[in-house]
């Protein structure tokens, strides 16, 4: 995949299109009543101009609530007719996909857990690629960003270019305050790898509570995300999936009010003058920070020698953990967070290690 040069921008999908876009809904069908009041509440406010609804849910467990199925794409019918909205759901299977267009489905997107299986995925580029209809690619559950790029790819080498890619974070194998790990760094990478690729956040998944979605939709959009999927409940605690996780329709309609939606540049000269002159001088710094970290590096490889010579092991407990604690006290001082620091410290003493080791097994300078 050549940086997705041909990829349709989102303006270009449906008329009436803005960005960032706005899709927000249900996380699943349960009733026409429940669906079309959404619907109804959300066109009201004139923000969101694509309605979701899950039809078909995938669930980690046997007996929970799986939507109601394809009579839910009856009701989504009926959205579009009665708002105007572009409607969208999800889809796992090739008969999911092609009941999807029978239905006059607007767009679909690709959860995580089908991301995951590429012989599922390739079911549904068969029945997708002539459909001419946007595909969003959900992040698979794993921090695997080659595994989320070559699902795209798959869609993309069909000739499907209206393509966008969802981040709805990571499972997190460690307690969090968050559903979902971010990864932000995954998402930033993405995005500078295939420029013309829209990015879309959803908050929903990435925060598990309602309480927790504007922190997320707010740093997604400080990242030029091209838009957010949010769910939204006429009464989430009452929903039959994700409850927790849902707003009201009035919540939604504060939670973007509350948004602050940037430009994604400026062409004002004080704007370029003031970010050209910064810039060069973080140009600088980064470069005496790779020039430190070189000298740094000998220093490490002289030690490197000197143990090989007395024999002493590579790893000094003790002096790790000084380095560390030293360190971070330091760059507290400094105004910097902890983590921050001690990852960065991490880092440079994963490769200190490894310098070290080859030259004790005599791999350095040709021995």
């Amino acid at each position: 995949m050549n940086s997705l040069l041909n990829i349709t921008p989102i303006p270009d999908w449906y008329n009436g299109l803005l960005q960032p876009l706005l899709i927000a809904g249900p996380c699943s069908a349960e009733s026409e009543i429940q669906v079309m009041e959404t619907a109804h509440a959300l066109a009201k406010e004139g923000k969101v101009k694509v309605f979701r609804a899950g039809i078909w849910k995938p669930r980690s467990r046997p007996g929970s609530f799986e939507s109601a199925g394809e009579v839910g794409l009856k009701w989504l019918q009926r959205v579009k007719r009665e708002t105007g909205l572009l409607v969208t759901t999800e889809v796992a299977t090739a008969l999911h996909a092609q009941k999807a267009i029978e239905y006059g489905i607007d767009m679909v997107w690709v959860g995580a857990r089908t991301t995951a299986n590429p012989f599922s995925v390739d079911q549904l580029v068969a029945v997708l690629k002539d459909a001419n209809i946007p595909v969003l690619v959900k992040n698979p559950v794993t921090p695997d960003l080659e595994l989320w790029i070559g699902v795209i790819e798959r869609f993309h080498r069909a000739g499907i270019t209206k393509l966008a890619a969802i981040h709805r974070g990571f499972y997190p194998y460690e307690r969090s305050r968050l559903r979902n790990i971010p990864k932000w760094e995954l998402a930033i990478d993405l995005k500078s790898r295939f420029p013309n690729l829209p990015v879309i956040c959803d908050p929903s998944h990435i925060a598990g509570l309602a309480g927790l979605i504007h922190e997320i939709a707010q740093h997604a959009l400080d990242l030029s995300f091209d838009g957010l999927m949010v769910e939204v409940h006429p009464n989430p605690p009452v929903a039959l999936s994700d409850a927790k996780q849902q707003l009201t329709p009035k919540e939604f309609k504060d939670l973007i009010n509350a948004l602050t939606f940037h430009d994604i540049s400026s062409s004002s000269d004080d704007f370029v003058d003031f970010l050209a002159q910064t810039r060069n001088k973080i140009d600088s710094i980064d470069q005496q920070i790779i020039e430190l970290l070189a000298n740094r590096m000998r220093l490490v490889e002289q030690i490197g020698e000197y143990k090989r010579n007395r024999n002493v092991t590579v790893f000094e407990l003790r002096r790790w953990e000084s380095i560390l604690q030293s360190r971070i006290e330091c760059g507290k001082k400094l105004g910097l967070d902890e983590e921050y620091v001690k990852s960065l410290l991490q880092l440079v003493h994963k490769e200190s290690i490894k310098k070290q080791a080859e030259i004790i097994r005599g791999k350095t300078n040709g021995e």
